[in-house]
């Protein structure tokens, strides 16, 4: 299990703490929200989990199968819902591959960013586009 300290700081802000590293990031909330958007708000952490998520298993497949994918990147979009409660309704991942269309472990590539565990923790209500894009 992974600890993580949270301190309110007031003003909207929050930090968190990383129990194993001691790495600390910073919350606010967004301006539409009551705040002044001046760091990842918490929903936008969630966005943001999904796709280092998604990059990270990619990764990891990538490096079993001594394929090299650095440069891969990920934009994610964050949709909130227009009614109540307040909470997050669509993500969307554009990933951008740095391999051919034609690639061999296109199939097994995608499956894994697909399979991440963030991915399969997101309440189904909440919908999940992933467009892939290949350019090698």
């Amino acid at each position: 299990m992974v600890e993580a300290t949270i301190q309110y700081e007031g003003g909207l802000h929050c930090s968190a703490t990383h129990g194993p590293s001691g790495n600390v990031i910073s919350t606010d909330a967004p301006v539409d929200n009551n705040g002044r958007g001046e760091a990842f708000s918490p929903t936008d952490l969630v966005a943001t989990a999904l796709a280092t998520c998604t990059a990270t298993i990619i990764g990891i497949v990538a490096d079993r199968k001594e394929l090299d994918v650095k440069g891969m990147s990920i934009t994610v979009r964050k949709e909130m819902a227009a009614d109540l409660p307040r909470r997050i309704s669509r993500l969307e991942m554009d990933v951008t591959m740095p391999l051919a269309a034609d690639h061999p472990e296109r199939a097994a590539l995608e499956a894994a960013g697909n399979g991440c565990p963030v991915k399969h923790s997101i309440h189904p209500d909440i919908e999940v586009v992933v467009s892939w894009n290949w350019r090698g």
